[in-house]
């Protein structure tokens, strides 16, 4: 058994940074691999995936008190919002492989007859991954899938923030794969500077939209396609007309969900006027009835990540009624579900992510009010609107986002048919079922011509132009 180590211990000894040299060495031996074509088999990565979602299972127990040290998750919380959504993923990919790799044909115009074309998807090569600490190993482990579902050989690096889970994700990485298809990196910044040095196929990163734009100018040094996955402030309307009791229920639970450190998490609230002081007071209710009356004592309430984050989260309160919730013990990384009203676009809490259980509420009279207020800002990760359909449309087809739920939240980041990714500044390119086997493939095009017989007309000095211009 692997002896977990505590949040306070790994506070006392911090995790050590993987050295430069190991990182080229573990790069070259990425490389080789690729190079020796043993991923290409469809059968070997299907066959890898399947190692892949043994060694989860082998290493349940332990992810799920890595989580409960770093985050303070519950084993349910840990199970729903990261174990089994990886699982799921890998089942996804076992069954759909064969299907996915199997060469397009696609239709020739008549002008380039008997030619034939077709689309094949390659692996773009040795692509690097680099994770956040609020769903550990969800995100560092996800991407994976698609990584080895198209045949690239993958270099890992969890984050530092979450040391528990990410010397556990370590253990069972290495013992589970051969160390030239999937390696992996710990430490903080300066690894991460040693590692985008390093000349990748591809790069796929989940982060703010701040170390976003450091991994793209360093992509850019090499032209090296990335998706990064990045955040931003995700709106949640609520109309006149919505269910309020489930409205309340289902904000409530998307925004205390790992104490709000979500990229998805509802970051702001707003209601219609006439419904406001209903809307809030079940939110607390619901928050209560969740959690109970203490919520500090709650076992399935989770922690702010680090010191640092609860001082960020507490300057963010401190303009605007606090009605529910308010409580703070930075000792304990602890910051209770709140919610603030009277906010108005230009505080503070208005003008960054939140990534902690505060919801700031703001009113409308109008939804053209909203959908101005949307637009105004940057596009959003998520979006969220609660309220009866003939509202729906009018509000979608208005507005943008990466994804959203309609009279729901998060719910839409589980379902591995949807494709998940950011626009504008909350991100750029998708992942999650097929898109994941896609984000790490080359879709390289194939147009085959036969040598029985050969087109004069395209040559200089075009004879019979004119007939030629008929076909094309």
């Amino acid at each position: 058994m692997v002896r977990l180590l505590t949040m306070n211990t790994l506070k006392k000894s911090k995790m050590k940074n993987t050295p430069v040299n190991k990182i080229i060495s573990t790069m070259e031996e990425l490389k080789a691999f690729y190079s020796d074509h043993q991923t290409l088999n469809i059968n070997f990565r299907i066959g890898e995936l399947k190692k892949f979602k043994s060694a989860i299972l082998e290493y349940e127990d332990k992810i799920t008190e890595a989580l409960r040290a770093d985050l303070h998750k519950s084993a349910e919380e840990a199970y729903l919002t990261e174990i089994s959504i990886v699982i799921q993923e890998i089942d996804h990919h076992i069954g759909k492989l064969k299907k996915w790799a199997i060469p397009k044909k696609v239709r020739t115009p008549f002008h380039l007859l008997p030619s034939s074309g077709r689309i094949i998807y390659e692996p773009l090569g040795v692509a690097l991954i680099i994770a956040p600490w609020n769903f550990p190993f969800h995100l560092l482990m996800n991407p994976l899938v698609g990584a080895i579902s198209s045949g690239c050989c993958a270099f890992l690096k969890p984050s530092p923030h979450a040391p528990a889970t990410a010397m556990v994700m370590e253990e069972m990485v290495r013992k589970t794969f051969n160390p030239g298809h999937v390696g992996i990196a710990q430490g903080g910044r300066e690894v991460n500077k040693s590692l985008l040095a390093q000349h990748f196929d591809f790069i796929f990163f989940t982060g703010s939209p701040l170390v976003g734009q450091v991994v793209m100018k360093a992509a850019a040094e090499n032209l090296t396609p990335v998706v990064l996955e990045l955040g931003g402030k995700s709106p949640c309307i609520v109309e006149k007309d919505a269910d309020i009791d489930i409205a309340a229920k289902r904000i409530a639970w998307g925004k205390t969900i790992n104490a709000g450190q979500t990229c998805i998490s509802p970051d702001y609230l707003f209601v219609h006027h006439s419904v406001k002081d209903d809307l809030v007071s079940r939110i607390g209710n619901q928050i209560n009835a969740m959690y109970g009356p203490d919520i500090k004592l709650s076992h399935y309430y989770p922690r702010i990540i680090h010191e640092k984050a609860v001082n960020r989260i507490q300057k963010l309160m401190q303009h605007g009624k606090i009605i529910f919730g308010g409580d703070i013990d930075i000792e304990n990384r602890y910051i209770a579900p709140t919610i603030i009203d009277e906010v108005r676009p230009d505080y503070p809490i208005m003008q960054e992510e939140i990534f902690g259980p505060v919801l700031p509420v703001m009113t409308f009279s109008d939804i053209d009010e909203v959908i101005s207020y949307v637009n105004a800002n940057e596009k959003p990760l998520a979006f969220y609107y609660f309220g009866k359909a003939a509202g729906t449309e009018n509000i979608i087809q208005k507005t943008t986002s990466g994804g959203g739920c309609i009279n729901d939240t998060i719910l839409h980041v589980a379902n591995h048919y949807l494709p998940f990714g950011g626009t504008g500044s909350s991100g750029m390119g998708r992942y999650h079922g097929k898109q994941s086997f896609l984000a790490f493939s080359n879709t390289r095009s194939i147009l085959k011509t036969p040598t029985y017989i050969d087109n004069p007309y395209k040559y200089p000095p075009f004879k019979n132009f004119s007939k030629l211009r008929k076909f094309v």
